[in-house]
């Protein structure tokens, strides 16, 4: 039975990549995307072009702050689900914008909300982050773990999602699944995330910055092992639960630049710089939860991941040898 789904950031990575999947399981999609430039919008729009590949989304270029716009796409799209990607993303460029990052993400969260329940949805799923664990001592990162001290705005802004989705689940009954992802990667990823930004260094022989000594490690995460976790949420998460979404493994940088350099065929020109303020030392997920409670089974662990990065961009990827980059 087809379901219909309304997507913010239905035109970023992984929101394309989640209603690609639902519409590639006949599933009716629409959703808003503003373009955001935080990074050049051509890959916004041909991520779109991607999608109408698959029978396309009834796509909207707005804003979440747009409350009577907002209000107007949902109820137009007669969802009976939500699933909320749309923010300002990154740690390092929330610290430089820290205002903007609160009326988009947290504003503009309860805008999403107010929408969602106007127009009478029975789920909105939402979006965190790994980020809100900070400098965790304990590992792998159970969702139990207290997170009361974020270090960076965009932390601070993805905890204040959760609380509110609390609360708006306690006032309204709606299910709200708040998934933390942790580092996720792929085909079609943002361009100055670290795998796609380090491959196109690599490529191109330009000096991949190294943070520290090289030390900190990620749990790093395929987009395909996302995308299942997120349409499981979306059929059988219940009440107002937080779920972590990783791979349960880690890489340190210096290892995840071995990795590309095999995986593309090309040595790295390695530079060492200081660790940027918000940067965590690890990320490193805990999955029990998700596994017991939606069934979440991620299965492309980073040797594979990283081939399949790898392929796309030499094949794809508009700064890849294919595209003349």
């Amino acid at each position: 039975m087809s379901r219909s789904v309304f997507i913010t950031g239905v035109a970023g990575f992984i929101g394309s990549a989640v209603a690609r999947r639902l519409l590639e399981h006949g599933d009716r999609v629409a959703g808003v995307d503003n373009l955001d430039p935080f990074y050049d919008p051509a890959f916004k729009r041909d991520n779109l072009r991607w999608l109408e590949q698959a029978g396309g989304v009834d796509f909207h270029e707005g804003d979440i702050r747009d409350e009577a716009g907002m209000r107007r796409w949902v109820g137009e799209a007669g969802a009976a689900h939500v699933i909320h990607m749309a923010a300002l993303a990154g740690v390092r460029p929330s610290i430089a914008d820290p205002v903007r990052y609160a009326d988009v993400n947290v504003r503009g969260t309860e805008i999403v909300f107010q929408a969602a329940r106007e127009a009478g949805v029975h789920r909105v799923v939402l979006a965190s982050s790994s980020s809100v664990y900070g400098n965790n001592e304990k590992v792998p990162f159970s969702e139990d773990d207290p997170v009361d001290l974020p270090i960076s705005p965009y932390a601070a802004t993805k905890r204040a999602n959760e609380i509110q989705a609390a609360c708006f689940h306690h006032l309204t009954g709606i299910h709200v699944p708040c998934l933390r992802f942790f580092t996720v990667y792929g085909p079609r990823q943002r361009p100055e995330m670290a795998i796609r930004l380090f491959s196109g260094q690599i490529w191109r022989g330009e000096p991949v910055r190294i943070f520290g000594d090289g030390s900190m490690r990620r749990d790093f995460t395929y987009i395909d092992d996302i995308v299942d976790g997120v349409l499981a949420a979306l059929d059988k998460a219940e009440g107002c639960r937080i779920y972590n979404l990783g791979e349960a493994t880690t890489l340190d940088l210096l290892e995840l630049v071995d990795a590309l350099e095999t995986a593309l065929g090309k040595q790295a020109v390695r530079a060492h710089a200081e660790v940027p303020a918000g940067d965590v030392r690890i990320t490193f997920a805990d999955i029990s939860r998700a596994q017991a409670e939606l069934g979440y089974a991620p299965s492309i662990p980073p040797s594979e991941g990283l081939r399949r990065f790898a392929d796309w961009f030499l094949r794809e990827a508009p700064e890849g040898p294919r595209q003349g980059g």
